[in-house]
């Protein structure tokens, strides 16, 4: 890749990388019922400074990523995941189709996904969880 081919930065616009990793740190957030008080409490940082990470304004740092993965009981690696996917630009040799009806085009991003992964896993007992999974997957339509 020649350096002109490089996509450059504009002062003041979240890059596309940050604004991925931002996100996945917002939805592990959420999932455990972390403000972004208490994440930031957990690592020196106000909840702006959280807010400003999970929108991608302010990067990242590769020890505070550690320090977040840490937090949030998942691998740096995590943070990256379905990135490729994120930047594609939709230029595939074959038509796919995604998830129709209302669903959002990243659904862990959605407060409804969020809530409802929240609550399935607050549920002990993982045969009850196991036979919710099969109840909902005999309402859908394809899984």
């Amino acid at each position: 890749m020649v350096g002109s081919d490089l996509k450059q930065k504009t002062k003041g616009t979240p890059d596309d990388i940050d604004i991925h990793v931002g996100g996945r740190l917002r939805v592990r957030r959420s999932l455990l019922g972390f403000s972004q008080e208490k994440l930031g409490n957990a690592v020196g940082l106000t909840f702006q400074q959280v807010q400003k990470y999970e929108r991608g304004v302010n990067r990242i740092s590769a020890g505070r990523l550690f320090q977040f993965s840490t937090i949030l009981d998942v691998p740096v690696t995590y943070f990256y995941e379905n990135l490729t996917k994120t930047l594609s630009t939709g230029m595939s040799d074959n038509d796919q189709e995604g998830f129709k009806h209302d669903a959002p085009e990243d659904m862990m991003q959605s407060k409804e996904t969020l809530n409802l992964l929240r609550a399935y896993y607050s549920i002990e007992d993982q045969g009850a969880r196991q036979d919710i999974l099969k109840f909902i997957k005999s309402m859908a339509k394809k899984i």
